[in-house]
């Protein structure tokens, strides 16, 4: 399925959010939940630097979900990120049963800025979401948005290059 008009809407407000977690000081990663009827139900941004590693926006938004909707509303749901999630936050996504996922940037191209710009290698394999929930639906990337999002996590690397 190819990306629409409401989907870049979604995706360029979780591109904002990743913004506003490198304005924080944090990695730049930002996830959207939006119900099938198009609402905003839950949004967030990482707090890995703040908090402590499993602070994703995409594992925020499975806790979320899992506490405030129904079964039906999280399969019906559809989660927006800046990038795509990692097998942490796939797993989350599975286990609560959420719905579709579209991402800005894959991991593969996240994985390779990273290694161009000399960062550390991540202590997690950087596997697709579908070989992490093979039944998942998924869409992305949005190349429309990749320049904004390489150039947030090029300064977060430029500020921090250790992590």
């Amino acid at each position: 399925m190819s990306l629409t008009p409401t989907d870049l809407v979604h995706l360029r407000r979780a591109v904002g959010l990743a913004r506003l977690a490198l304005e924080r000081g944090d990695e730049p990663f930002g996830s959207v939940l939006v119900s099938d009827e198009g609402e905003v139900l839950f949004e967030d941004h990482n707090h890995v630097v703040e908090l402590e590693a499993t602070q994703h926006p995409e594992f925020a938004i499975a806790r979320w979900a899992g506490a405030n909707l129904t079964a039906a509303e999280r399969a019906s749901a559809t989660v927006y990120t800046s990038g795509e999630h990692c097998p942490m936050c796939s797993s989350a996504h599975a286990w609560v049963g959420l719905g579709r996922i579209v991402y800005a940037v894959g991991s593969d191209r996240l994985t390779a800025w990273r290694s161009a710009w000399g960062a550390p290698a991540s202590p997690v394999a950087p596997l697709s979401i579908l070989d992490v929930v093979p039944g998942a639906v998924v869409d992305g990337p949005a190349p429309e948005l990749e320049d904004e999002v390489r150039a947030l996590h090029e300064t977060f690397a430029t500020r921090h290059p250790s992590s």
